[in-house]
């Protein structure tokens, strides 16, 4: 299956930058634990295919709207600025 995903640099708050992945993915069930073992499946895909991930969230619809769930700075994030443009894929 290909995955969709943004793999961004971007400043962090603290002084420097941080590198962030956001996957289109949904996990099967609507649980904590199904969604954090299809984000940890596709955080460690992307990492190895060689890109650099210090945080990453999934982003999926439900209900008509674009939910995250990952790491919660990138997800306040994500929330505030909204879904980037996917800039990459792998296949899982």
């Amino acid at each position: 299956m290909r995955i969709n995903f943004a793999h961004i640099r971007h400043p962090s708050t603290s002084g420097g930058s941080i590198d962030f992945a956001v996957f289109d993915a949904k996990a099967n069930s609507n649980t904590t634990e199904a969604k954090q073992a299809v984000l940890f499946q596709l955080t460690q895909a992307a990492r190895g295919a060689g890109h650099k991930i210090d945080q990453s969230a999934i982003a999926y619809s439900q209900g008509g709207q674009i939910q995250f769930f990952g790491d919660k700075n990138l997800v306040d994030f994500l929330s505030k600025n909204g879904l980037p443009q996917w800039t990459h894929w792998i296949d899982t």
